[in-house]
C-alpha cells in the first residue's frame, strides 16, 4: 500500500507517492502558466490545472507496483474558481499575487471594521484574500456572481471534479479570510456583510478528516487500482512544515525558495494587538487543534537569481562550460566570514510585517575593494535579518520558538545554512525530505487511513537530519549589526516619500 501526497502549487503541480515509513515511491511534475490579462491581474486556468493534476497522479500510478489507497492535496492558498449551475468554470482562478482588490480590500474592511476582521479569521487586510477577490467580482462581473454555484479553492475545487462533495481543510479555509478560525465554520457576519451564503463555499473540515473516496470507475481513468479514500489536506506552507516534522510548539519550518518563510506550531490561537499591528496572521495548522503563524519574506531565494541574472554572467558561462550549478558557484564564492556590507532586502514588494508594495532594496557599503562573493553574501544576510526582525516580533508576541526545521533548495548549501542560524542566532535542522508539502500530505492521508497520529508518524520517519548549531562569534556580531538593520527600513522609507 502507497499513500499519495499532491501539490497544487502557483506554477505547477506535483504528486509525489510514499510508502509507509516514508520512502519516495514515484513522482510526477507538470508546469503551467500564470496568466497577465492586465496589470495588476494574475491567474491561473482551472481546467488546466485540474487536468495536469490528473496527468501527474496517472503517471506515477503508472510507475508504482504498490497500489495508492489513501491521498491528501497540499494547495496554494486564497486562489478560487466560480463554478456555474453546470458545473463548469465560469472565469480563471485569481491568484495570490493578483491586486486588482487593492482599493476594495482597504474600503471594505474599514467598513466591516479591521480589528473585527481579525478577531474573526486571524488575519489583517491584503488584496491577496479570496474576501476581497470574490467583492471584486460581485463588483465588476455582476453576471458571475449571480450565476455561480459554488467559489472553490484548489482543494475543494478538485474533490468536486472527483464527483465528490467538496470539502475544504479548515487550514485553507483559514486563508479565505471569511472563516471563523475559533469556531471553524464560515463566518456568517462576513458572509452576511458579502451577500454570500455558505452553500457556495465548500464544507470546512480539519486537515486529516476522510472528505470520502474517489469512485472505483472514475479512479481507473487516474490510474488508481482500488477505491481510494480522500483526506483533507491544508495550506501548502502548512503541509510543508508538517512534512518537515513541524509537529510540536517549539518548532518552526524556515522554508527556503523564492520566498523565505517561517511557520512555527501553536498550542492555541493567539490574537494579541502586536500581531495583528505586525501582520502576523493566526489560522489553523495541518494538527487538528494546533494553530500556527506564517511570517515571511517576498525577497527570498529570488535575490540570488537577481543575483545570478545581474552580476553572476561569468558563473553563468562556467556553468555552461563544465556542468556545474551557477547557484552553487555563486554560493562557494562568499567568506566564511559576517560582511561590513548592509542590505535592505526589499527588491520586491516586503511581506510581513510591513506589507508594503512600494519598498525598495539597499545595498550599503560598497567600496573597490568590495568582492563579489561579499555582496552575494551580504544579500543573503539581509534576507535573514528581515527574517530575523519576523522572529523577533513573533517571539514578542508571545511565540516560543526553539528550534527551526529548514525546507528547501537554499538548504543543499552548508554554509548559506550556517549563516541563518548564526543570524538567527537559533539552532537549524534540515532534514532529509525533498517534497515536504507532497509529504505532508501524504502523512496526513496515511495517518487517516491507518489510525495512526500524524505526529507518531514524522517521529518515526525522521531520519537523515543535520544539525547547524549557531556560531557564538559570528552570533554576536549578527546581534550588533541587526540594531543597525531595524533602521533601515524607517529611515530609507522617508527618503522615498520624499523624492517621489
Amino acid at each position: 500500500m502507497s499513500y499519495l501526497g499532491l501539490d497544487i502549487g502557483t506554477g505547477g503541480c506535483k504528486a509525489v507517492v510514499f510508502n509507509m515509513e516514508g520512502r519516495e515511491l514515484a513522482s510526477s511534475f507538470r508546469e503551467y502558466s500564470v496568466l497577465h490579462p492586465h496589470p495588476g491581474w494574475a491567474e491561473l486556468n482551472p481546467d488546466e490545472v485540474m487536468n495536469k493534476c490528473f496527468e501527474v497522479i496517472e503517471e506515477v500510478n503508472a510507475i508504482i507496483s504498490d497500489p495508492v489507497v489513501s491521498m491528501s492535496i497540499s494547495s496554494q492558498g486564497e486562489a478560487f474558481t466560480p463554478i456555474g449551475p453546470d458545473g463548469r468554470a465560469q472565469g480563471n482562478a485569481m491568484v495570490s499575487s493578483d491586486a486588482r482588490a487593492r482599493d476594495i480590500a482597504v474600503d471594505w474592511s474599514e467598513n466591516f471594521g479591521t480589528d473585527r476582521i481579525y478577531a474573526i479569521t486571524g488575519h489583517t487586510p491584503h488584496p491577496l484574500f479570496t474576501l476581497y477577490k470574490i467583492l471584486w467580482v460581485k463588483e465588476n462581473q455582476p453576471e458571475i456572481w449571480e450565476n455561480a454555484k459554488y467559489f472553490l479553492c484548489f482543494e475543494d475545487l478538485f474533490h468536486f471534479r472527483l464527483g465528490l462533495e467538496p470539502r475544504i481543510s479548515w487550514s485553507m479555509a483559514g486563508r479565505t479570510m471569511m472563516f471563523d478560525v475559533v469556531r471553524h465554520q464560515w463566518s456568517e457576519e462576513i458572509l452576511g456583510a458579502v451577500g454570500l451564503t455558505a452553500e457556495k463555499l465548500a464544507t470546512p473540515v480539519a486537515s486529516g478528516e476522510i472528505t470520502g473516496f474517489i469512485d472505483f470507475e472514475r479512479g481507473k481513468t487516474l490510474g488508481f487500482r482500488n477505491r481510494v479514500m480522500m483526506v483533507a489536506g491544508g495550506h501548502d506552507q502548512n503541509c510543508a512544515a508538517l512534512g518537515a516534522g513541524v509537529t510540536e510548539p517549539g518548532m518552526c519550518m524556515y522554508a527556503t525558495g523564492t520566498v523565505e518563510c517561517f511557520c512555527p506550531v501553536l498550542d492555541q490561537p493567539s490574537f494579541s494587538e502586536e500581531l495583528k499591528k505586525n501582520n502576523l496572521c493566526c489560522y489553523d495548522y495541518t494538527i487538528k487543534g494546533k494553530y500556527t503563524s506564517v511570517a515571511y519574506s517576498l525577497t527570498g531565494g529570488n535575490i540570488l537569481r537577481w543575483m545570478r541574472d545581474e552580476l553572476g554572467q561569468s558563473e553563468v558561462a562556467k556553468a555552461t562550460e563544465t556542468g556545474q550549478n551557477p547557484y552553487s558557484l555563486l554560493l562557494d564564492a562568499m567568506p566564511d566570514a559576517p560582511t561590513d556590507l548592509l542590505v535592505l532586502p526589499y527588491f520586491s514588494a516586503t511581506g510581513t510585517p510591513y506589507f508594503d508594495t512600494r519598498a525598495k532594496g539597499a545595498i550599503i557599503g560598497i567600496q573597490l575593494t568590495t568582492t563579489k562573493g561579499e555582496i552575494t553574501r551580504a544579500l543573503l544576510e539581509g534576507v535573514a535579518f528581515e527574517m530575523k526582525l519576523n522572529l523577533q516580533l513573533m517571539e514578542e508576541s508571545g511565540m516560543k520558538i526553539v528550534t527551526f526545521i529548514a525546507t528547501g533548495g537554499g538548504t543543499k548549501n552548508k554554509n548559506w545554512t550556517q549563516m541563518k542560524a548564526d543570524v538567527l542566532n537559533k539552532k537549524i535542522i534540515v532534514r532529509n525530505v525533498k517534497e515536504a508539502g507532497c509529504y505532508g500530505a501524504a502523512l496526513l492521508a496515511c495517518s487517516a487511513f491507518e489510525k495512526i497520529s500524524v505526529e507518531q508518524l514524522s517521529r518515526q520517519n525522521s531520519i537523515g537530519n543535520e544539525v547547524f548549531s549557531p556560531n557564538p562569534e559570528n552570533a554576536g556580531y549578527y546581534n550588533k549589526k541587526f540594531e543597525s538593520y531595524k533602521k533601515l527600513y524607517p529611515l530609507l522609507k522617508q527618503f522615498w516619500k520624499e523624492y517621489r
